[in-house]
């Protein structure tokens, strides 16, 4: 079955940086938009960013707009997530989410397929 696989999570500082990376084994993403969730624990999962196929186009919640840096290397069939000047808040699990179309379109529609998640802590 189709899942997503994250990694790159961590223990990072208040206003570091870290990257995420999502792969698809045995599945080529260059055809699907990708988007990124995260879930604080006690907290609603929350959508963080989304690019599509070609990387035209990329969106991003604006909580994390001008930190977080969506990315993909379709060659090397993978999407980033670079976290930069991350705050305690920021501490989550991060999910790697394929749409079902190229195009990100509406948040909440079209997930259909989850990675497990990887987990970012950002504390002193």
């Amino acid at each position: 079955q189709f899942q997503p696989v994250e990694s790159g999570g961590g223990l990072v500082q208040p206003g570091g940086s870290l990257t995420l990376s999502c792969t698809t084994p045995g599945w080529i993403l260059r055809n699907y938009a990708f988007a990124w969730f995260r879930k604080a624990p006690g907290k609603r999962r929350l959508w963080v960013a989304c690019i599509s196929d070609s990387s035209l186009t990329i969106e991003y919640a604006d909580s994390v707009k001008d930190r977080f840096v969506a990315s993909r290397d379709n060659a090397k069939n993978t999407v980033y997530l670079q976290l930069n000047n991350v705050k305690p808040e920021d501490s989550a699990v991060y999910y790697c989410v394929k749409k079902t179309y190229s195009m990100c379109g509406p948040n909440d529609v079209d997930n259909d397929a989850w990675g497990q998640g990887t987990q970012v802590i950002v504390s002193s």
